[in-house]
């Protein structure tokens, strides 16, 4: 059995699913030979005339430029820069409408004409057998050459891909597109340049074998590749006349048997597919050192006088071909077309710039070509579908793409589709399927941008939040390290660890604050232990109770002295009080002073031994006691000194527990005795420190009245009773 190389060699071809025999209209412009266009007034350079991204600027307004400078830098494999195809002026930087679909405006370099046509310093390459694949890819790129046939890829990524996995190069020359014939006249008058190329980028693949693809309706181009062709070791193959043979997976079809996988590239299955026009553009960049700044443009239709192929400069607007080349409009239905009938799209206006992938100017008249239709329900016919060369169904993804149901647009395969409206030329209904599938693969592109730039955003945001995780562990770490370093520099120089030293100073001032809450007055814990010793003594001589002479006559010297020291602090006083006091509240005050002589009366019931016993169940600090003790005076005197009526008015208002009372006045007169016990310059000592609230202090005034009269009540029944004595 013959190996797939050797029925290629024997002449065998096979077919393709689909396709349609249009009209071809080839002879209206494929006779004459080929004309410069002239130098324009202005030339308008979108700075993106590829698929890919577009490149960086390099000019500024009002720069001066050479032909052939470029104009922008390439940072990525999918850029290519653009160069100037005359010498002239930078005029502006602008937006302007370019050859696209959607008549959207792109970032455009408005390069101004000198008239001079100064090329920069060039410098062709004489043996390019001397240079490596990877140098010659690179000068292909630096070139700005992008797929001729009308993609638009970059030559030199296309190339670059297929690097030692391409054994078979075939070379399209199909052009199946009606009225398009700039691919015919190129080989007809440039064949041997062609061949140049060719040899160039087979030098870069090295491929088991290369094929030139071209249809029978060529005669003179078959011709005269076959001449320039002669000493070379390629096949060239004619095939049947067919749209769209010309479609990179249908030629490749159609003359190895071969099917790209979807969603793959011919280099997947050894194959690597390159258009005529870019052979010639890589012979002329490597051997000529001359980038793409002109191209051949197919001017056709029955508006024109003398329909030809031009060779145009990039940017050369579409208006100015017009006028050179004897355009007469149809005056009912103007219509201007880039590209051919099939794959074409009519231009907004006629001030679109010729790219890098225009080949075609297309000017019917109405009876040429009929206007568009209006479009009418499908009746399901199926002809779409036996017309489609990728074997798709054009009628459901019609459906789908009208719902914007684009996940079963993309389910059906609608990527898969070239465009080439094979299925709208046969649609008795002139449904534009095409424009459909457009807008459906515009979308899914939109979509799948915005899809990525959000995960682009959620993976950065979760790579910042692990950062930050990451650097605070760190700094943690760090801190700890620091911390343990500095622990075991003390332990090694013989100090104390520095957290222990903390608490054991935090531990060493509590200590002295619990152990002075604790304490017992020296003064009391001694009488009272006399007490107690005194008891015991008499409980071991049997007595029944214990003489307390001594302590009572102790406590009467105490009380005597301690008498005579309030006297003498109240009239020393008296002045100073008068005008540092708060003043009381006149309708508190009475209050506070009628719950005060309640509880004295309250207290006045109880038994004189209950009043007169000693107690010692409150232990009272002797700081907080003396300043009680003058805070208490304070606000007696304070409430001397309201009017008469105020403290004698009655009221009823608060009512008073006579239990809470009588517990109240015990607490307070154990309080009174207790602060007569402090020593003489304890006692005295004015403080400041403690801030009185009014109506707290007006209820502890009338308290301290209350207290003042009973012990004032308790010193003369003393006295009496001394007198009677």
């Amino acid at each position: 059995m013959l190996s797939l190389i050797e029925q290629i060699q024997a002449g065998q071809l096979w077919d393709f699913p689909g396709g349609i025999h249009p009209p071809e209209n080839k002879q209206q412009s494929n006779h004459a030979a080929m004309l410069p266009a002239l130098i324009p007034e202005e030339l308008i350079l979108p700075i993106k005339q590829h698929i890919g991204k577009a490149g960086d600027l390099l000019v500024d307004v009002g720069q001066s430029v050479l032909k052939g400078q470029a104009l922008t830098q390439y940072s990525s494999t999918f850029m290519l820069p653009i160069h100037a195809p005359t010498s002239g002026t930078i005029i502006a930087i602008e937006p302007r409408t370019t050859a696209h679909p959607s008549g959207l405006a792109e970032t455009s370099i408005i390069l101004k004409p000198d008239g001079q046509d100064h090329w920069i310093t060039r410098h062709p390459i004489s043996d390019y057998t001397q240079h490596t694949p990877e140098q010659l890819i690179e000068v292909i790129r630096q070139a700005g050459i992008a797929g001729m046939g009308g993609a638009g890829f970059p030559t030199a990524k296309k190339i670059q891909s297929g690097l030692s996995r391409t054994e078979i190069l075939i070379i399209n020359a199909a052009e199946c597109e009606p009225y398009i014939t700039a691919d015919d006249r190129l080989m007809c008058e440039h064949a041997e340049e062609i061949i140049q190329g060719i040899s160039i980028v087979e030098h870069i693949l090295k491929p088991k074998l290369t094929i030139i693809g071209i249809e029978d309706n060529k005669p003179e181009a078959i011709q005269a590749l076959e001449q320039a062709a002669k000493l070379k070791d390629l096949i060239i193959r004619v095939i049947p006349t067919k749209y769209p043979s010309g479609g990179e997976k249908q030629l490749i079809k159609i003359l190895t048997n071969l099917e790209v996988p979807n969603s793959g590239i011919p280099a997947e299955i050894g194959v690597m597919v390159q258009n005529v026009g870019s052979m010639y553009a890589i012979k002329r960049a490597v051997i000529n050192d001359e980038p793409l700044i002109q191209r051949v443009v197919t001017l056709t239709g029955n508006t024109f006088t003398q329909p030809r192929n031009i060779w145009a400069l990039l940017g050369t607007p579409v208006q100015t071909l017009l006028n050179t080349f004897d355009y007469q409009a149809d005056r009912k239905f103007p219509r201007l077309i880039m590209g051919g009938p099939m794959m074409g799209f009519t231009l907004p206006h006629a001030n679109v710039p010729i790219t890098k992938t225009t080949n075609c100017i297309l000017a019917p008249t109405r009876k040429e070509i009929a206007p568009q239709q209006a479009e009418m329900a499908c009746i399901r016919c199926g002809q779409c579908a036996d017309a489609c060369p990728a074997s798709l169904l054009p009628q459901q993804l019609l459906w789908h793409a009208k719902a914007q149901e684009y996940e079963k647009c993309e389910e059906l395969n609608l990527k898969d589709c070239i465009e080439c409206g094979a299925c709208a030329y046969v649609c008795p209904s002139d449904i534009p399927l095409v424009h459909y599938y457009r807008q459906a693969k515009a979308e899914i592109r939109t979509r799948k941008r915005e899809a990525e730039a959000a995960e682009r955003a959620k993976q950065r945001f979760e790579e910042k939040k692990t950062r930050m995780e990451r650097d605070k562990a760190e700094r943690e770490n760090r801190f700890k390290k620091a911390a343990e370093d500095r622990r075991k520099e003390m332990q090694k120089s013989g100090g104390e660890d520095a957290i222990a030293a903390a608490i054991t100073r935090v531990n060493a001032q509590k200590q002295p604050q619990e152990t002075k809450d604790n304490t017992t007055k020296p003064a009391v814990a001694a009488a009272i232990a006399r007490a107690k010793a005194k008891q015991a003594k008499a409980l071991q001589t049997g007595a029944q109770e214990p003489d307390n002479a001594e302590m009572v006559k102790l406590r009467e010297e105490r009380k005597q002295l301690a008498r005579q020291r309030k006297a003498e602090q109240q009239s020393a006083k008296t002045q100073v009080d008068q005008t540092t006091e708060t003043e009381v509240d006149p309708k508190k005050a009475a209050v506070a002073a009628a719950i005060a002589r309640a509880k004295a009366r309250k207290a006045e019931q109880l038994p004189t031994e209950t009043q007169a016993e000693p107690t010692t169940e409150t232990e009272v600090d002797p700081k907080k006691a003396a300043v009680a003790a003058a805070i208490a005076r304070a606000k007696a005197r304070k409430a001397e000194q309201l009017p008469t009526e105020t403290q004698a008015e009655p009221t009823t208002e608060t009512k008073v527990d006579p239990k809470k009372a009588a517990v109240a006045a015990a607490i307070a007169r154990a309080k009174a005795r207790k602060a007569e016990q402090l020593p003489t310059e304890t006692q005295a000592e004015p403080t400041t420190e403690t801030e009185v609230d009014p109506k707290k202090a007006a209820v502890a005034a009338a308290i301290a009245r209350a207290k003042a009269r009973k012990a004032q009540q308790t010193n003369n029944q003393q006295d009496n009773a001394e007198e009677n004595k």
